[in-house]
């Protein structure tokens, strides 16, 4: 068994198939892992042909992952389902709200790190798209979702051509908090981000972008004030149009 301190994010991937029955077990295993009243509120759509991969590598702005990998799975927050189930039984649905997006993208989340985990004891390789929230309304169109699903996490999927370096963790220490949350102390950074921020790769990362700190790359140039609040108007927006957000959010 693979163990969880080794796992590494695979973009790279060896022109071998990912057989329908491999992925099929491991999806169904996957399915086992907790969820909310035992209603499993998540989809999953898996995308093989090349001329999808196409469509949907612009919503994940052309990452060539998308379009290289054998499988891309589109791990969707879904509560379509569960509601035809509760009409076609004499039951009368109330899940086109907010709270019940939470609840079924949590387990759509849970399942997506279950199958995660039952990928990497097979030697199959990764690599997780936090672009899908980003630019979900086309995803929607791409994958003809109806209302009540929204898609919260893609998984590009393949036998691994590459063996990257262990990314950098914090420590312990630094998100676990004992009885009541401790706020952080301008000490407690210090201590808790030194080894991250000494690392010769991130070093060299502050450099090439030409900034002071490396907080500053992140909040400068990677995930900036302007494309977050921009990125969440489309996400408030799309939210609406599958029928998540059926009344008015203040200032969208």
């Amino acid at each position: 068994m693979k163990s969880i301190l080794t796992r590494k994010t695979i973009r790279k991937y060896a022109d071998r198939e990912v057989s329908e029955e491999l992925l099929n077990r491991l999806m169904t295993e996957a399915s086992r892992t907790q969820t909310m009243g035992n209603l499993q509120l998540y989809s999953v759509v898996v995308t093989r042909s090349s001329e999808m991969k196409a469509k949907l590598a612009p919503a994940h702005f052309n990452q060539p992952m998308v379009t290289q990998a054998p499988v891309v799975l589109t791990i969707c927050a879904d509560f379509n389902r569960t509601s035809t189930w509760a009409r076609c039984r004499k039951a009368e649905p109330g899940y086109d709200n907010f709270l019940s997006f939470i609840n079924a993208a949590t387990d759509a989340l849970l399942y997506t790190q279950t199958l995660c985990n039952l990928m990497d004891e097979e030697g199959l390789g990764y690599c997780y798209l936090g672009t899908t929230v980003y630019q979900p309304q086309q995803i929607i169109d791409i994958l003809e979702l109806p209302k009540l699903t929204f898609p919260v996490a893609t998984l590009t999927v393949g036998w691994p051509d590459e063996e990257p370096p262990l990314s950098d963790r914090l420590p312990l220490e630094s998100f676990v908090h004992q009885e009541t949350y401790a706020d952080y102390l301008a000490m407690d950074i210090d201590k808790h981000y030194e080894a991250k921020e000494h690392r010769p790769e991130n070093l060299e990362f502050v450099r090439i972008n030409e900034k002071e700190t490396l907080a500053q790359v992140f909040t400068d140039i990677r995930y900036t004030r302007k494309d977050n609040e921009a990125m969440s108007e489309g996400l408030i927006n799309a939210l609406k149009r599958q029928g998540f957000l059926p009344w008015t959010v203040r200032g969208y």
